[in-house]
């Protein structure tokens, strides 16, 4: 099952923030053990970078981070194409409409996501970490 996994995700592990943690850490061990086929957007893995840099402010650990990352989950490209439509969509972010359009070229089934209403016109369905734990649960079982 491919899966768009958004950045507030892959941070929520990556910046050890205690409410989230949990669960968004579970989506990434389920890619990282192939139970989905989980993606980050290139674009993303360039702001999930900034962000840990700006807390961490140390290069050695942020890359440290961005490779533990990138062994756990695949890195979808982002082309003309999928800009171009993001450019189409008009949305008022357009960080998400990048996301959902590469969500698009990957095929995702999901978007996980801790923040749906920035995909409130998304086609592919939006879910939020624990419910989709419970969706794997229930389906592998």
């Amino acid at each position: 099952m491919n899966v768009l996994i958004d950045t507030n995700i892959a941070l929520d592990v990556m910046l050890n923030r205690v409410e989230f943690y949990s669960d968004s850490a579970q989506i990434l061990l389920m890619s990282e053990k192939r139970i989905i086929d989980g993606y980050i957007s290139a674009s993303a893995i360039t702001d999930i970078y900034y962000f840990i840099q700006k807390e961490k402010k140390d290069k050695t650990v942020t890359l440290s981070h961005i490779k533990a990352l990138v062994k756990m989950i695949h890195i979808a490209t982002v082309t003309n194409n999928e800009v171009t439509q993001a450019i189409a969509l008009e949305w008022d972010d357009f960080e998400d409409s990048i996301q959902y359009t590469v969500g698009e070229s990957i095929n995702a089934q999901y978007i996980i996501t801790r923040n749906p209403k920035d995909y409130e016109a998304s086609t592919i369905p939006v879910i939020m970490p624990a419910k989709f734990i419970q969706l794997v649960k229930k389906v592998n079982n």
